[in-house]
């Protein structure tokens, strides 16, 4: 039964887990760093990289006296090697490359977003592939087909904004501090969700692309307008993501024939009215809702690992010279979109 040690530390958290094929999440370590970056009201790379750097030594040591395990026990080490902030993601990976060169186990080299895609099979053993995706994090908003371990096929990307940089940049115009998405949904839960007008960006329109950069400057105007209470224009931008949120992925599920599942992953995975919506999405599709645990949403050791687990069963292993990437898209082969682009 392999053992897997998986590292993360592609953004602000820092983790180290051991999962092993049967889907037992043996330990799990993780060190945050809010408090590091709460008085920028975001995250600011070497600070984070710095902070990588410190932590996941003693981590790593944590989670292996948690599974009870040395090193020996491990049959191989993952480590996110992208995308990311390239710093953070050079801290995990060169850990990684140490740790495989010293024990002669294998390295994988885990692409961030295939640690997200592949997550909800660690917490569902019955899905199974195909199945679509709708991946919506901090810095990436996509849907994809997952037809297998490696094959994923990009039906729509954002060309702008993601989603949770959408939330983290309204949390930091209200006001609500740090980290901006569950600043966002507290503070939507006492607001009402129909006072701020509100655009819902390419809803309805035949591209399947998500845009969220117009939906953040008008939350701006509604801002500086003093018309309306913080609380109201968090419930009415939380209305309006999951809108278009809803209409994108209603329309990607026309182009799934044959999806099991429709599926949901990455850090915005874990709102709550998000998560809802889409059950009701998958309901009037006759199609199973397949969501992680919330702690499992957000960037964690645990999905890399077993990222690692499946890649491993696949038989994908890693020379120790993979580099570091800053951006890694799981579908190379995807049409480049228009605008920004550079987050599919």
């Amino acid at each position: 039964m392999p053992l897997i040690l998986g590292l993360e530390s592609s953004c602000d958290e820092t983790a180290a887990a051991l999962v092993d094929d049967s889907r037992r999440i043996r330990a799990h370590a993780l060190a945050g760093q809010e408090a590091a970056h709460a008085p920028f009201g975001g995250v600011v790379p070497e600070i984070a990289a710095r902070a990588h750097v410190e932590a996941l030594g003693p981590l790593v040591e944590r989670a292996l006296a948690e599974a009870g395990v040395g090193l020996d026990a491990v049959d191989a080490i993952a480590a996110t090697a992208g995308p990311g902030l390239i710093g953070g993601v050079m801290v995990g990976l060169l850990m990684a490359k140490g740790l495989a060169l010293a024990t002669g186990k294998p390295l994988i080299a885990v692409n961030h977003l295939e640690g997200h895609a592949l997550s909800p099979r660690l917490a569902a053993p019955d899905l199974a592939f195909p199945y679509l995706l709708l991946l919506v994090s901090g810095g990436h908003c996509q849907l994809l087909f997952v037809e297998g371990v490696g094959r994923y096929r990009r039906l729509a990307t954002t060309i702008d904004d993601a989603a949770g940089e959408a939330f983290d940049k309204t949390a930091k115009l209200l006001g609500l501090g740090f980290p901006g998405g569950p600043a966002v949904e507290r503070a939507a839960a006492r607001g009402d969700a129909r006072a701020v007008p509100l655009p819902r960006p390419l809803k309805g329109s035949a591209e399947p692309h998500f845009s969220f950069a117009g939906l953040k400057s008008a939350v701006l105007r509604a801002r500086d307008s003093g018309r309306y209470r913080a609380e109201d224009i968090a419930a009415s931008f939380q209305q309006a993501v999951v809108e278009c949120l809803i209409d994108r992925t209603a329309r990607a599920l026309a182009a799934s024939a044959g999806a099991t599942a429709l599926v949901v992953a990455g850090g915005v995975a874990a709102n709550g009215a998000v998560r809802g919506a889409l059950q009701a999405l998958a309901a009037a599709h006759d199609l199973p809702f397949v969501a992680p645990p919330q702690w499992l949403c957000t960037d964690n050791g645990a999905m890399i690992a077993w990222a690692g687990a499946e890649r491993l069963a696949a038989g994908l292993v890693d020379p120790l010279d993979t580099p570091a990437r800053a951006r890694w898209p799981l579908d190379p082969e995807a049409e480049r979109v228009r605008g920004a682009g550079v987050k599919a």
